[in-house]
């Protein structure tokens, strides 16, 4: 069966967080780490690269920390998972046999399949 990483999953999951809530309000990444049962140090890393993706924006001070840069519409699975993972598919290319590979077929339409999923799931699906 396909797994993801668990940063794919805890930043599916800390962005989901985001949407159910308010969205002019930050929440410390000690809040989310604690709500969400991730650990602090790799949530960081996460939302490190969520705010590169300018998935997420990011507030200094007292005051500060994570809120949704778009619209819970506007944010697919895709666009968190591509954000966190290298690769959600199988590399036919990595094989020495990739030419004469009757499986390859099989993995191709597993990494469209997948693709067109998260492509299609936005958090505000989730949310509902």
């Amino acid at each position: 069966m396909f797994k993801t990483s668990k940063k794919a999953q805890y930043g599916l999951r800390s962005m989901v967080f985001l949407a159910n809530q308010n969205s002019d309000e930050f929440f410390s990444l000690k809040d989310i780490s604690r709500k969400e049962n991730i650990p602090f140090d790799f949530l960081e890393k996460i939302m490190s690269e969520l705010e590169k993706r300018k998935l997420v924006k990011a507030k200094k001070g007292v005051q500060g920390g994570y809120a949704l840069a778009k619209k819970p519409a506007k944010i697919t699975a895709k666009d968190i998972v591509n954000s966190l993972e290298d690769t959600i598919s199988v590399d036919c290319r990595l094989c020495g046999k990739v030419r004469k590979c009757a499986s390859k077929n099989v993995w191709s339409k597993v990494d469209t399949a997948i693709e067109k999923t998260l492509k299609s799931i936005t958090l505000e699906n989730l949310i509902k």
